[in-house]
């Protein structure tokens, strides 16, 4: 099951479907799984980066695993809205399809993938792109 939770009114005013986007992606990254997604502010986001992360400046999306002893639940997902929805104007794309695909590499984050290397990132990078193409989304690094 996913959850999606918006804690950002800018969120639901970009993207009147942005839950079920969320849904979608979260649901084609990793089938079958336990995910709670948390659309909300680039404050909140910074906050939570310097707390886990010690880096006080809000980023895109993180991704924070469950533990070992959380059940089904795979971890959660929050995505800030201000960067998101920056990048995407930068980058030339919709705001939605940027969420989708954000969405999509947090999931993949939690079940396991990284960009720690330049060959894992090639892996995770093309699983993105077989995950939005199934969305019926352009390559994001097109």
């Amino acid at each position: 099951m996913i959850d999606v939770i918006s804690d950002d009114p800018a969120w639901e005013a970009a993207i009147p479907n942005a839950e079920a986007l969320c849904v979608q992606a979260a649901e084609a990254a990793a089938p079958g799984k336990d995910i709670a997604v948390l659309l909300t502010s680039d404050d909140a986001v910074r906050a939570m980066n310097d707390q886990f992360r010690g880096q006080d400046k809000p980023t895109n999306v993180l991704s924070f695993p469950a533990g070992a002893l959380s059940g089904d639940h795979l971890g959660d997902i929050a995505l800030a809205y201000g960067v998101c929805a920056r990048e995407a104007e930068t980058q030339g794309k919709s705001l939605a399809a940027h969420l989708q695909h954000l969405v999509a590499h947090g999931a993949l984050h939690l079940v396991g993938y990284d960009h720690e290397s330049d060959a894992d990132a090639d892996v995770m990078e093309q699983r993105e792109r077989e995950i939005l193409a199934g969305l019926g989304l352009s390559d994001p690094y097109a």
